[in-house]
């Protein structure tokens, strides 16, 4: 399929307190903040994108922390219920032994057809998987303060929990470009050729390509909140193709977004059969977009829409910091 998208360009949640947030990110999983900006939509409060050392389509990981007074999410139907991260060959004992140094409770230890995983959840209660998926460290991967050899490399995977399993698979394939991979134990597994070519679910060009999708028989819908994922978004190599794939979404009768500018990326919404929302962001122009690639992540970044406000956001935006072996 030509117009196919290469597979998820970033995932967004929503966090509780914004510190505790970067803590486990930045710290505890050894991801890099590649950007500290606010919410473009409600500017009092931040957004925190995670990934590799150029936070590239395919390991980005982004939070609106909402502080911990914010209602509490719950995982159901309609909605991202778990992210799954890649790591090298034989890294999951390190990151066994990271977890439980760090308090961090591991939940569960599989094999599945794609890979041996580890099961785990972040401060909010956020559904993490790390996935052994046999390949060898990425030299685009932040190591930080993480041996290099062990250090996350992007996504893996996203898990779908759909009321709709049908209507979300056919969406996949024929809007997006999936193709079904498997199926067993309740699961269906769908795949798509990345950028780089196809290869090991993980490998470079190749981040993100995979999606489990769960099929769900209940009214009991998931509820959107701290610890939820807020939307998953797909690559678009360009805006032109961003303009195909958003036609090819309208023409299945779902209404999608005008095309938004933010700043690093340019975006799309609407809402898959199953009700999970969709983006379609563009992989150009990148986080070097408003500051230069070694210190991304190092000061708040505001749009110029947002510049003249700088004053007053900083002063109601929360203090927070990142640990200088973070950085």
């Amino acid at each position: 399929m030509m117009g196919a998208t290469a597979g998820i360009h970033h995932i967004t949640s929503i966090a509780g307190d914004p510190q505790k947030n970067l803590d486990f990110y930045a710290g505890v999983l050894g991801l890099r903040l590649v950007k500290k900006t606010v919410n473009f939509d409600d500017p009092e409060t931040y957004h925190f994108y995670f990934g590799d050392a150029a936070g590239t389509p395919g390991t980005i990981l982004t939070f609106f922390p909402w502080t911990n007074s914010g209602l509490r999410g719950r995982a159901g139907p309609g909605q991202v219920t778990r992210i799954a991260f890649s790591v090298p060959g034989g890294a999951l004992g390190f990151w066994a032994d990271r977890l439980q140094q760090l308090h961090v409770d591991v939940t569960g230890k599989k094999e599945q057809s794609d890979g041996e995983r580890i099961a785990f959840q972040d401060p909010d209660g956020l559904a993490l998987e790390l996935v052994d998926d046999g390949s060898t460290p990425s030299a685009s991967a932040w190591a930080g303060h993480l041996p290099a050899q062990d250090a996350i490399r992007g996504f893996h995977s996203a898990t779908l929990m759909v009321g709709d399993a049908e209507g979300t698979a056919r969406f996949l394939s024929s809007v997006l470009g999936f193709t079904q991979a498997g199926d067993g134990g309740g699961r269906l597994m769908f795949t798509v050729a990345a950028a780089g070519g196809l290869g090991n679910a993980g490998a470079p060009g190749n981040a993100g390509a995979l999606v489990e999708v769960i099929p769900v028989h209940s009214d009991d819908l998931g509820r959107m909140g701290v610890g939820a994922v807020h939307h998953i978004a797909w690559r678009a190599r360009d805006h032109e193709h961003q303009l195909s794939l958003r036609n090819a979404v309208v023409a299945t009768g779902s209404p999608a977004t005008p095309v938004i500018d933010r700043i690093y990326f340019r975006s799309v919404y609407f809402h898959e059969p199953s009700g999970i929302l969709f983006e379609l962001a563009t992989d150009p122009p990148g986080f070097a977009a408003d500051e230069p690639p070694d210190s991304l992540g190092a000061r708040l970044m505001l749009p110029p829409w947002l510049e003249k406000l700088r004053p007053a956001l900083e002063k109601a935006l929360p203090t927070v910091s990142l640990e200088p072996s973070a950085v």
